[in-house]
């Protein structure tokens, strides 16, 4: 027997006990921690979509008018886009998760590699050898009886630190397990994708129409707005002038009809008194969302590359994501404008106004009435910034302050 052996299983052993084989670069944590993170948020803008498609569904169910039915029908099939697109994103955190997860095993199984390797060629020399043969060497019996003390010895220890390499081979295992089914669970988030964006396609052309045959002005209004935006220098002018329209518009609304005549022409005028209005209100909308989901890459107030402060947020998005109306009103605008894709301007009640910008495809036309909720239309094919901004008489707001 080789009288190197005692000494090649015992410096195994001692390796596989805690001894560094080799020099290993230290472990990453901050791509899982980012996989973990990632994860987390989709599955919570999951769980706000479901809520929000469950709750449109029963107000659609409950309601009466048939315009109001046809608004929260919408907003729900769009919730339900959402939904599906979050678990697209959901799913892939769950395969970048283990994917990385499963890296750091590897590495963490390749630095055990080596002195497993050095014991399995110890042990498999020792056991071709007959112990009847070792006998007859010179020196191998002695060698025999040191070897077999180190093992009686070490054996136990070696069954206790190999107890969790057999936890990391099965921790391997199961995050296969895991990436085939954030595969299958992905290629469903999709067909149910594909399926709901088909209905919200059909159900949005439905509502323009019926937006567009309810208003006969509103081929008007449009081409009212397309001169406006012409007529803009940037975009907070044509803001301020939509908002300078939608006010005269509210103010035109509110102003008394025209007196009837009287049966009796001798009969004394009755002097009829034009209720006073009320003060305006300042609060803003019920309910006010996200108009997309991503991850907010500006913040308000943040000062750009050339200095300028961002009048709202900046929300990085899935390609072709769905984009909703962040809160209740009247479709002011809504088409392209130089340097910032196609673009909607909502007016809310209260002189408050929304600015979503970055659009690809449009779903709505102005004069259109809109509820929370409600598609607009479609981010960009490729990973692009949804904009949003919210104004209080013109001034901009931190949408994030009005969230509910």
């Amino acid at each position: 027997m080789n009288r190197r052996l005692p000494v090649i299983a015992g410096l195994t052993l001692a390796g596989l006990l805690g001894l560094p084989a080799i020099a290993q670069a230290p472990v990453r944590f901050e791509a899982v921690e980012q996989a973990r993170e990632a994860l987390d948020a989709a599955r919570q803008q999951q769980r706000n979509a479901r809520a929000r498609g469950e709750r449109l569904e029963q107000r659609a169910a409950r309601s009466r008018e048939a315009s109001e039915k046809a608004r929260a029908e919408a907003a729900a099939l769009a919730a339900r886009v959402q939904q599906a697109e979050a678990g697209i994103a959901a799913s892939e955190a769950r395969l970048a998760l283990a994917d990385r997860e499963k890296r750091m095993l590897d590495r963490k199984l390749a630095r055990r590699r080596t002195p497993l390797v050095r014991l399995t060629a110890a042990l498999q020399s020792m056991s071709s050898r007959p112990l009847a043969l070792s006998a007859l060497q010179p020196g191998s019996l002695r060698d025999l009886v040191y070897t077999r003390a180190v093992l009686d010895s070490t054996i136990p220890l070696v069954r206790e630190k190999t107890s969790a390499l057999r936890g990391d081979l099965e921790r391997a295992r199961a995050l296969q397990a895991e990436a085939r089914q954030a595969l299958a669970d992905r290629r469903e988030s999709e067909e149910v994708l594909l399926r709901r964006r088909k209905e919200l396609v059909a159900l949005a052309e439905q509502e323009r129409l019926r937006a567009r045959q309810a208003a006969g002005g509103a081929d008007r209004e449009a081409q009212r707005a397309l001169v406006l935006a012409e007529q803009a220098i940037d975009l907070d002018e044509l803001v301020g002038r939509l908002e300078a329209a939608g006010s005269l518009r509210e103010r035109l609304a509110m102003l008394p009809g025209p007196v009837p005549r009287p049966a009796d022409p001798g009969a004394a005028r009755v002097a009829v008194t034009p209720p006073s209005p009320e003060p305006s209100a300042t609060e803003p909308p019920a309910r006010y969302l996200l108009p997309v989901a991503g991850e907010i890459t500006a913040g308000f107030g943040e000062a750009s590359a050339s200095g300028q402060r961002q009048a709202g947020i900046a929300l990085a998005a899935r390609p072709r994501a769905q984009v909703v109306a962040p809160g209740a009103g009247r479709v002011g605008f809504a088409g392209p404008y130089r340097g910032f894709g196609r673009i909607v301007i909502i007016e809310h009640a209260n002189g408050w106004t929304t600015l979503v910008t970055g659009l690809e495809i449009l779903d709505v036309a102005v004069g259109q009435n809109v509820t929370a909720g409600s598609p607009l239309g479609l981010a960009p094919t490729r990973r692009g910034e949804v904009t949003l901004e919210l104004r209080q008489g013109g001034e901009p707001v931190n949408p994030l302050d009005h969230l509910r």
